[in-house]
């Protein structure tokens, strides 16, 4: 498995645990009530702030455990990689169509915020995944 797939993989699982653990704790503050009573600003920017660490650690951990023979990016990583992106772009114009409806229709922050932050992790999903079978299916 090349560097930058390993990265990829690395990209999905932090991105989808992460954000399960917001999930978590805004369903556990929660309590019953409505979600959109819930303090989400402090968890949501702690998420992202772990996110990006885990991220980091993750990756280096596993280059400790399963070093890569190379380091450089070729080519094909490289188209691969273009491919993802693009396709993960939808999840970030699903998030932003979603949060511009919410924000038309005047609901609380909560959502609108919860939105955004969903289209961003759909994006990292979409995207992540479209790159790894690329990877897998030998294109």
């Amino acid at each position: 498995m090349s560097y930058e797939e390993k990265g990829t993989w690395v990209y999905l699982v932090v991105s989808v645990v992460v954000y399960a653990a917001y999930v978590g704790v805004i369903l556990s503050r929660a309590d019953g009530g409505p979600l959109a009573d819930v303090v989400y600003v402090a968890p949501l920017l702690w998420t992202i702030a772990a996110s990006i660490v885990a991220g980091i650690v993750v990756r280096i951990a596993v280059e400790i455990v399963r070093p890569s023979e190379s380091y450089r990016s070729d080519e094909r990583d490289r188209e691969l990689a273009r491919q993802g992106v693009v396709v993960g772009w939808w999840g970030v114009v699903g998030g932003s169509l979603a949060a511009l409806a919410l924000a038309l229709v005047e609901a609380d922050y909560f959502w609108i915020a919860n939105a955004v932050y969903l289209g961003f992790v759909l994006s990292a999903v979409l995207s992540s995944v479209t790159t790894i079978v690329a990877y897998r299916r030998g294109a």
